[in-house]
């Protein structure tokens, strides 16, 4: 074999010499006049870094695909019997090949700010790329020293012990990579961050250049969030999208800062303010993707999501995270002060309204924090075990949720710099007869005060959007070719943006239709029928399967209304024997207005008296929440395909033009 376990971990501890010189050489050549010229060695030190790491983990997935056993982590994670696609995605189904990964998306980033940052001030790339190059050195000494994924066994197996069969689905196969990408995508804005405290200086240009890196970040965060909550919905077979699982949450809340930094990076661009705010926000979001890579990786968080359960990992991750946060933060502490305020502007004004979005945001951050991290707080130093869960969450979010989708809203039409509110609702009047239709069918379908309040905001986010596009195109009473000709000179970034208000105003919506879903568990005998949400369930047969590595009890659920066939549901519990381990088949039925969700358990008595339990969910706009992920995602790449977010920065003041203003 061309690329070997000897090969990949000498090209992982090569690119691990790139990156500390990528981030040692650019630093230290920056600080005098007579060495800059070393700083163009940064772009092409983080190119090798790239092709070093993806020589690497090229070798792995190599390793994998050939079955050679002899290496500890493919005889650990898969099989001879394994299909290819689970044998290629397996890689980083492990917490080595994960750590991989990681390193190996970090030098893309570093690649990509080579490729696509040449207008970049030659002192200003060098220091980001530094930056990246740092953490980058961290994560492969973290894999070369607790989490090699080259380690060898010796004898080796004549097969592996196979791969977790939750893990075996195409959804959690690509659920890594874009999750990801997410988080250390944000690598870039944290990097810009640090760079520019070190030079001390933030301006528009810096708020050009970090927004569509931090769009691309939050887009894809966007995707793995969505993609892995559809994978909880129909692999674990338990009805819901989201549990509030430790770890989940861990990604939920660089997603929620992100989603700030998103639109303060906008402010700083346009008006020059929340500068200092802005670089907060950036390091924070870099950091709590850090802290979630701790919490998944030390063994302090139990999930069904979590990779590794070894203190000494989590001793190297939190020594990384102290380096990487703690030396952040104390140079923001150090250098904000001397950073420029910035433009001013009126608290009714767009910039008003992103402010607010951002308090909103970090609010309901702070919220899932608090809930996340205090039961092994608790349990740490009080020895107390404390469960936070649903209510909670529910309880404390959704009332921060409300008034952030009523400014959502409303600031679509709201100009920059000061705003009339009573011209601005008069330029969303469109918008008040949908959401009212939007109340009178939410009152009629969802249950709750709560949910009833997010559906109708939803709408009135959606009905926003499309009001204040309409009123940019000129749509009442202009002509075709003048639409047309204003809808081809609107920037795509504002198309983008319209686009991602709409898929979170639909996601919400889902959100608040799942409070009305209905679901029953009911033990039954074949040809018994059960009654919910005014269909009738009946379980017309059971059927035993064998499956290539795995025996399954197949269950036929027949749902009809009023003597019609709806549909027939095929739930499976499978058995796979060499793993010791019993999963679940969900079977969905879908009409994008509804799920019709079934799944079979146990097998209760034998004989005449046999039941079988089954979990049966009528789910209400389920399809929506992904849907709305989708489109949110769609409106990320929209944005970034505007030719001025990705080239046309404007240029970089002079430090005495600064200083003057």
């Amino acid at each position: 074999m061309f690329f070997g376990p000897e090969e990949g971990h000498f090209a992982l501890a090569l690119g691990c010499v790139l990156a500390v010189f990528q981030c040692v050489i650019p630093l230290w050549a920056a600080r005098s006049a007579k060495h800059q010229r070393l700083v163009a060695l940064a772009p092409a030190l983080a190119v090798g870094q790239l092709i070093a790491l993806s020589l690497s983990f090229l070798s792995l997935i190599l390793c994998a695909v050939n079955d050679d056993f002899s290496v500890q982590n493919v005889a650990a994670n898969s099989a001879i019997a394994k299909p290819l696609l689970y044998k290629v995605t397996g890689v980083w189904g492990n917490h080595e090949g994960s750590v991989l990964l990681w390193t190996l998306i970090l030098a893309l980033c570093g690649g990509a700010v080579s490729l696509f940052g040449r207008n970049l001030p030659d002192i200003l790339r060098g220091r980001v790329l530094a930056i990246l190059g740092g953490v980058s050195a961290g994560f492969q000494l973290f894999c070369l020293l607790t989490s090699d994924p080259f380690e060898r066994l010796y004898p080796a197996p004549m097969d592996g012990q196979g791969m977790n069969p939750l893990l075996q689905d195409p959804g959690l196969a690509f659920h890594p990579p874009i999750l990801y990408t997410g988080y250390v995508g944000f690598a870039v804005p944290f990097a810009f961050a640090v760079a520019a405290l070190i030079e001390g200086r933030v301006d528009a240009a810096w708020g050009r250049w970090v927004r569509p890196w931090a769009v691309a970040a939050w887009a894809f965060l966007t995707c793995g969030i969505a993609l892995g909550s559809w994978w909880s919905y129909y692999v674990l077979g338990w009805g819901g999208y989201w549990f509030w699982d430790p770890v989940e949450n861990a990604s939920l809340i660089p997603w929620l800062t992100g989603t700030a930094l998103v639109h303060s990076a906008i402010v700083v661009e346009k008006r020059e303010g929340l500068k200092i705010w802005t670089v907060l926000l950036a390091i924070a979001t870099f950091s709590f993707s850090l802290s979630g890579t701790f919490l998944v990786r030390s063994g302090i968080l139990n999930s069904v999501h979590a990779f590794a359960n070894d203190p000494a990992r989590g001793v190297f991750i939190l020594a990384l995270l102290a380096i990487v946060i703690g030396g952040s933060l104390s140079l923001f502490a150090w250098r904000a002060p001397s950073l420029t305020a910035g433009g001013l502007f009126a608290p009714v004004s767009r910039e008003g309204a992103l402010v607010l979005n951002n308090i909103l945001l970090c609010s309901i951050c702070a919220v899932v924090v608090t809930g996340t991290m205090y039961p092994p707080f608790m349990q740490l130093l009080a020895g107390r075990t404390i469960s936070v869960g649903k209510p909670f969450f529910d309880a404390a979010t959704i009332p921060l949720t409300l008034p952030l989708l009523l400014a959502m809203g409303l600031g679509t039409a709201l100009p920059w710099k000061r705003a009339h509110i009573s011209r601005s609702f008069h330029h969303l009047r469109t918008a008040i007869p949908l959401t009212l239709v939007g109340l009178a069918l939410c009152w009629w379908h969802f249950s709750g005060v709560l949910p009833i309040a997010c559906g109708v905001l939803s709408v009135w986010v959606i009905a926003a959007s499309i009001a204040d596009m309409i009123r940019r195109l000129g749509l009442r009473g202009d002509t075709l070719r003048s639409v047309l000709s204003r809808a081809r000179s609107l920037p795509r970034s504002s198309w983008g943006a319209t686009l991602a208000h709409i898929g979170a105003g639909i996601t919400v919506l889902g959100l608040s239709g799942m409070s009305s879903a209905q679901h029953a568990i009911v033990e039954v005998p074949i040809g018994h029928t059960t009654h919910l949400a005014g269909d009738d369930w009946t379980l017309t047969n059971i059927r035993h399967l064998r499956g290539p590595n795995y025996n399954a009890l197949r269950a036929d659920i027949t749902v009809s209304h009023n003597g019609h066939v709806i549909t027939v549901l095929h739930p499976e519990k499978r058995d796979f024997t060499s793993q010791h381990q019993t999963t679940t088949e969900v079977s969905i039925h879908t009409n994008f207005l509804r799920d019709l969700y079934g799944v079979i358990g146990d097998q209760q008595g034998a004989g005449a008296n046999t039941t079988y339990v089954l979990r049966l969910h009528n789910n209400t706009l389920a399809p929506w929440m992904w849907l709305g992920a989708l489109i949110m995602a769609i409106g990320g790449g929209l944005s970034l395909s505007d030719r001025r977010l990705r080239i046309g920065a404007p240029r970089r003041a002079s430090a005495l033009t600064e200083k003057a203003s």
